[in-house]
């Protein structure tokens, strides 16, 4: 039975890719800003275990998980969860540019960093779910590019610092996904939302699974994924 770190639980590419985890009957450590968030996953994924952390203080993410249970192996860390504020820089307050710094790229890398010896115990594998915002910028989206292009970075120092302990590390790039963060987006940008639009989240959490399935004689180092015709 595998077993897997995920943050995202909650809602869109975290939520399924969740569900078809626990449909396979793998051991799934869900990463919960707070207990009731918890208790909700647990009864939405019985079975369940759940990791007390609030992402948007990634100071407080060593002392609050040494002071819990967690798995002595892991054989995937994933992280899904992400915020997004967008804006011209010249509008951008301090306080939104942290926020994302924080939960988007900061609190991913010191997650990783905390759970590096149950990874490389299990030659794990960490995939980050990252965004088209990684690769390229427009306008107003400077702030939350910036968090990706900061993940970005993370991830590919990773890959090759943790190569020798057999962890391997893969980057996704979903574009337009139909996720309630997609929405916002849309309400930000002043403009009509429609779902069918976009991909769909179960599309983006095939493409994880088939990274995280792949054998071990091969590694996805990189996925871009984009809404179809």
């Amino acid at each position: 039975m595998a077993v897997h770190v995920i943050t995202g639980a909650g809602s869109g590419i975290g939520r399924v890719l969740t569900q078809r985890l626990h449909e396979r009957g793998d051991d799934l450590w869900l990463v919960a800003r707070d207990d009731e968030r918890a208790a909700a996953f647990r009864s939405v994924f019985p079975g369940s275990h759940t990791l007390i952390a609030d992402l948007s203080d990634p100071r407080s993410l060593a002392a609050a998980m040494d002071a819990q249970r967690r798995p002595s192996r892991v054989d995937s860390l994933l992280h899904v969860a992400g915020i997004v504020e967008l804006g011209p820089i010249a509008e951008t307050p301090v306080e939104a540019w942290q926020q994302q710094l924080d939960v988007n790229a900061v609190a991913p890398a010191e997650l990783t960093r905390i759970l590096l010896p149950a990874l490389r115990a299990a030659r794990g594998h960490i995939v980050f779910v990252n965004s088209g915002a990684g690769l390229r910028v427009h306008p107003d989206w400077g702030s939350y590019a910036a968090s990706k292009f900061a993940v970005r970075a993370i991830a590919d120092a990773l890959r090759e610092e943790e190569r020798p302990h057999g962890v391997r590390v893969t980057t996704v790039y979903p574009g337009r996904t139909a996720t309630p963060m997609q929405e916002k987006v849309h309400r930000q940008e002043g403009a009509e939302y429609d779902a069918a639009r976009w991909m769909q989240p179960s599309s983006v959490a095939t493409t994880v699974l088939m990274a995280l399935d792949l054998p071990r004689d091969a590694e996805v180092t990189e996925l871009m994924v984009r809404p179809g015709a």
